[in-house]
């Protein structure tokens, strides 16, 4: 499918504002840095900014999270044969954000820009929890159960939380196998 030239001047537009919000953040730290500056270094009004990015200056460098709905799904859903739930969901975001081990230059300092800051990450978490219903419901459709299932919905949501509870862990990929093995076995009780 091809996108029209409005379409690809809003994306560039996009992406011009996410590369200067990145620049400044990592040069002045989030909380020195104004909307204002990161419209003038894209060199846009204020007006287009809130225009592309209604959010404001946490969502500046995250995409609206209408991805993130659909790879997490395609995980449970598109598994190979024999693979579970679970191990479907640890690949998946083994793969990507904080856990991710091979991350180009430019993603990795977004990355780290993320996890170093609590307002950016309290946003992607935000994105991650709204993945919530759509994830619920592949797991309903993966396991024969409803999405309204309760053990379905709790499953959704503590899969959806580790990238925040794990994600600043001086480990993360430690720490993602951590929660997804006590996820696999349960809580074990003392000896």
């Amino acid at each position: 499918m091809t996108t029209g030239r409005r379409e690809r001047k809003k994306a560039q537009t996009r992406r011009a504002l996410a590369e200067a919000a990145v620049r400044l953040f990592a040069e002045h730290g989030y909380d020195g840095v104004t909307v204002a500056q990161i419209a003038d270094e894209a060199d846009v009004s204020v007006a287009t900014l809130f225009a592309h990015v209604p959010d404001g200056k946490d969502a500046l460098i995250f995409d609206d999270g209408d991805e993130r709905h659909v790879w997490l799904a395609a995980a449970v859903l598109d598994r190979p044969a024999g693979q579970s739930v679970l191990e479907a969901l640890r690949r998946c975001l083994a793969a990507r954000g904080p856990f991710a081990a091979a991350l180009p230059p430019e993603q990795r300092r977004k990355r780290d820009l993320i996890v170093r800051t609590p307002a950016l990450r309290e946003y992607s978490r935000r994105l991650w929890i709204a993945a919530e219903r759509p994830l619920a419901e592949a797991i309903a459709a993966a396991t024969g159960r409803e999405a309204a299932d309760m053990t379905v919905r709790a499953l959704a949501r503590y899969v959806l939380e580790i990238p925040e509870l794990a994600g600043a862990e001086p480990d993360p990929r430690a720490a993602l196998d951590a929660v997804f093995d006590l996820l696999e076995s349960g809580w074990p009780e003392p000896a």
